[in-house]
């Protein structure tokens, strides 16, 4: 039998570097030049579309169908002076991948020629077939009509000789079947909730826009290496596979030297994303073997959620060139850490001014508390919106892991600000604030001076403030960011709504409007002081303690999930113009859907490797050390014999046991999973899989890794731990 581990090892070890090249120019002279940016809009847009254009995008105008044809047709020409031969609607399904369907940009004419054409009404609108993309129940398989409508707020880019136009997509009947469609709503709903909680402050903001920058983490293993795991190749995750003696613990890969040819990878792929106005900054070697991540400048959230999806799939691409395989899954490598995508999140003014950095005086820093009190009790209330839209079943196995915040939904401010707000908490009497931007006439009470680094960082929270940003350290790898900045944009932009009216009424009472700022936040301080925790969120004391402030741990994806049709989310979403319940009812049923299914297709590479694979190795080892056994009971006598052969009849005892729990919980999986099948309500039957199937994933691994340290290395048929993680 041919060891296709071995074969896959050669060709890995055979790998030559592969030369680059690379355009020394800097790369601030080809930033962009795929994007349709505002540089291009100038070149190829008359100045009244050009002005026009700019004015859906700041104001959010609408757009007249002669202009439309105008920017069509400038598009159009930019675009076919960069190569580009055909257009599609760029859209973000269900699916958590991106869509496309390219049309040819020529027509045929007269004298059988062509022409290149691209009409108003192509870019603005489309109609892509809708029956076969995840809808959660709103579509029949029958009703395939859907639309596409443009995104103009995120520019047109070029990948593949092709125009790709940013869209949103919905259905015939106009609920959202997309990702994008919720987030640019959530994005209007904080925009006007903080816009008019930053005019206490100053009355010339005129918009918020919240900013996201996001760190994605990610291993590379060799092509072939990968080719020989069908269940890298099925799942994203190996399903077995042993420790290897030496991974992560002496913390020598962490930032350490990037190796040639992960670094000509970084390299490439970091050209192509320039090219599309991608901001890649930072790369750098995580803290698992083979593991690296790579983050951006931060960007207004559409375009930063937009350029996460295209780099993703840019990191695929370019992998292949370099004989790598990108594994985006959270949890690939057991014992070692998980991959994760910070999402920084933070708000800004149009008039420059970050609403969560502390200020350099009392009036700055009093804005900056207000923003901060108001996002800590919209996590408090609302933490598991934020829970149920970070659940995956990738996720799963990351979160509560031992580098990842666990499944309780906490906030980390550092020591200086919670003993701010504890202060402001306990404070009965108004001071008066010394005038550094405050009339010092108005009685408030005294805002300390708060620094930009206030604390240090404690990688061990869910939610953690970091100097002037939230980072969300739970969303998984392979996540869409869309999904958890709607969440946390809709529950930000309700608890300002909310706010607002709690310091109206007081100064509808006769309140002046400092002490009416004041007297809400505090008692916002108060009623969620729950939320906030200082210490180490990996430690099981955290857990204790989470349980007594009433704090939810919901370890099981299907009942996070299940949290998205809370009475209370459904009213959240809706009032906020976000998402209808049956929008949210449909991405739940999805989201159940995917979670059954990626857990059927693990349990069944499970079953086929087991079978086909593990078993006949191990006994083809066992047989050759019986026929070692016999031949050494032929010739040597009773006594020595039974001493020198005790070891062969333990290890041959020890592969029987292993062989038999392995066949018999196969068995039972298969007939659970059987069960689970027949079970119609999408809601049980995820649950049936979570409770009655996941748990033999792991007690089969245990019985399979044990023999991997068992059965001869030569005939072992997956590449092993210390092959996939250290052979580059």
């Amino acid at each position: 039998m041919t060891n296709f581990r071995f074969k896959a090892l050669e060709v890995t070890l055979a790998r030559k570097r592969k030369s680059l090249e690379l355009p020394k120019e800097k790369v601030s002279t080809y930033f962009g030049e795929l994007t349709f940016n505002r540089d291009a809009m100038r070149e190829f847009l008359t100045q009244e579309a050009f002005q026009k254009l700019i004015n859906v995008i700041e104001k959010g105008e609408t757009i007249e169908r002669k202009i439309a044809d105008q920017i069509a047709a400038g598009m159009k020409s930019w675009a076919i002076s960069k190569g580009a031969t055909h257009y599609t609607h760029w859209f973000h399904p269900l699916t958590g991948a991106t869509a496309e369907k390219h049309d040819a940009f020529i027509i045929p004419v007269e004298g059988g020629n062509a022409i290149e054409n691209f009409q108003g009404g192509e870019l603005i609108q489309q109609e892509p077939d809708a029956s076969s993309f995840p809808s959660g129940g709103i579509r029949n398989t029958f009703e395939a009509r859907g639309y596409t409508a443009w995104d103009p707020t995120s520019f047109a880019f070029i990948m593949e000789r092709t125009l790709c136009v940013p869209t949103i997509f919905v259905s015939y009947t106009g609920e959202a079947l997309d990702y994008k469609t919720p987030l640019l709503k959530s994005i209007s709903a904080l925009d006007n909730a903080a816009t008019n909680v930053a005019r206490y402050f100053n009355k010339n903001v005129k918009k918020v826009f919240a900013t996201l920058g996001w760190e994605q983490e990610y291993f590379l293993v060799d092509a072939a290496l990968f080719r020989a795991r069908p269940d890298l190749s099925l799942t994203g995750r190996t399903v077995f596979g042993h420790a290897s003696a030496k991974d992560q613990q002496l913390s020598d890969h962490y930032f350490g030297t990037i190796h040639e040819r992960v670094l000509d990878y970084m390299a490439d792929f970091e050209y192509e994303a320039h090219r599309l106005g991608i901001p890649i900054k930072t790369r750098h070697n995580e803290v698992a073997p083979n593991q690296f991540e790579c983050a951006p400048v931060y960007e207004e959230t559409n375009i930063s959620v937009d350029h996460n999806q295209l780099l993703m799939h840019l990191m695929e691409k370019v992998a292949r060139k370099h004989d790598f395989q990108v594994l985006l899954h959270e949890k690939p490598f057991k014992g070692v850490n998980g991959s994760g995508k910070h999402n920084n999140w933070s708000i800004a003014t149009d008039t420059g001014v970050n609403l969560l950095s502390p200020g350099k005086t009392a009036a700055s820093n009093f804005q900056f508390l207000v923003f901060m009190v108001n996002v800590l009790k919209a996590v408090d209330k609302h933490a598991n919106v934020l829970r149920a839209h970070i659940a995956s079943a990738g996720n799963a196995h990351r979160l509560g892991a031992h580098e990842a915040p666990p499944a309780i939904i906490s906030v980390f401010i550092g020591s200086q600000l919670s003993a701010t707000l504890d202060d402001i908490e306990k404070q009965t009497k108004k001071g008066k604030v010394e005038a550094n931007g405050f009339n010092p006439n108005i009685h408030i009470p005294k805002i300390p001076d708060i620094l930009i680094d206030n604390t240090d960082r404690n990688r061990t929270s869910p939610f953690a403030f970091t100097g002037n940003k939230f980072e969300f350290r739970a969303v998984g790898s392979s996540a869409n960011c869309a999904s958890p900045m709607t969440a946390l944009n809709t529950i930000v932009a309700d608890q300002l709504t909310e706010f607002k009216i709690d310091v109206d009424a007081l100064i509808k009472k006769g309140k002046r409007k400092d002490d009416a700022l004041f007297d809400v936040i505090k008692k916002y301080i108060k009623e969620s002081k729950r939320i906030r925790f200082e210490g180490n969120n990996y430690g099981d004391d955290w857990l204790a303690e989470a349980k007594k402030r009433g704090l939810e741990n919901i370890v099981s994806t299907p009942v996070a999930l299940k949290k998205m049709m809370d009475k209370s989310s459904v009213k959240l979403f809706e009032k906020n113009n976000v998402l209808t319940e049956r929008e949210l009812n449909a991405r739940y049923e999805i989201q159940l859907e995917n979670y059954t299914k990626k857990v059927q297709i693990e349990s069944r590479v499970i079953g086929d490797l087991a079978k086909n694979h593990i078993i006949p190795i191990a006994i083809r080892y066992q047989n050759t050390l019986i026929e070692n056994v016999k031949g050494l009971k032929d010739v040597l006598d009773s006594k020595t014999f039974v001493k020198l052969s005790r070891n062969q009849m333990l290890t041959i005892k020890e592969i029987s046991e292993h062989v038999e729990e392995i066949k018999d919980k196969v068995a039972e999986m298969l007939e659970e999973r059987k069960t689970a099948n027949r079970i119609e309500n999408m809601e049980d039957q995820a649950v049936a899989y979570n409770e009655k199937v996941m748990p033999y994933l792991d007690v089969i691994r245990h019985h399979v890794d044990k023999l991997e340290l068992m059965v001869d290395d030569e005939l072992w048929p997956l590449p092993k731990y210390r092959e996939l993680l250290f052979n580059k």
